[in-house]
């Protein structure tokens, strides 16, 4: 496989080193693989643009999508972001493995969710009936649906540019789902 460094800001386009600056003045730092969306001139930008774009999603719905669909494309570097991200949202740890194993027993709106999400990630868009059925009957809207099908789309794009580059993780990094199951 291709090694692929994280580029500096030094090392991208005038644009995106703009848009470095402002993620070190939001985050602190430049997450790696937002940086390595940097090799291209637009991508950062339109990624950027899809991820914050306006949604029906709650924050924490967003990351009950984001952990089962990391889980399912199995991206390490997505899956510690998310669990960091998930934890500044409120889920515990034990939550959050529920939530990456595409359910979630705390919550029966949340569980829906988290199993559309992982159904909708894993038949690629082949949606089971039941599950669907399932989204809808605890409250779900049509609106909730197509959103929750943008951020599996969104969340897969960073899925897949990790899987392809492994550029390093800088979140603390997750533990293997069935490594924490089996404990």
């Amino acid at each position: 496989m291709s090694t692929f460094n994280v580029p500096t800001r030094e090392e991208v386009s005038t644009n995106n080193q703009a848009i470095f600056d402002t993620l070190e003045g939001k985050l602190g730092f430049v997450p790696n693989l937002y940086a390595t969306y940097a090799y291209s001139d637009n991508a950062l930008s339109n990624y950027l643009t899809l991820s914050g774009s306006e949604t029906s999603l709650t924050a924490k719905e967003k990351e009950v999508v984001n952990l089962a669909v990391s889980e399912v494309n199995d991206c390490i570097y997505c899956l510690s972001a998310h669990t960091a991200i998930g934890k500044m949202n409120g889920f515990t740890d034990e939550q959050i493995l529920e939530l990456r194993a595409g359910n979630a027993s705390f919550d029966p709106k949340l569980d829906a969710l988290a199993r559309l999400a992982k159904n909708i990630t894993e038949n690629r868009g082949r949606t089971d009936e039941t599950v669907l059925e399932n989204f809808f009957n605890v409250g779900y809207t049509k609106e909730n649906l197509i959103d929750t099908i943008v951020l599996v789309g969104d969340k897969t794009i960073s899925n897949y540019i990790h899987q392809t580059t492994q550029v390093p993780v800088d979140f603390p990094v997750a533990q293997p789902l069935e490594t924490l199951t089996e404990v």
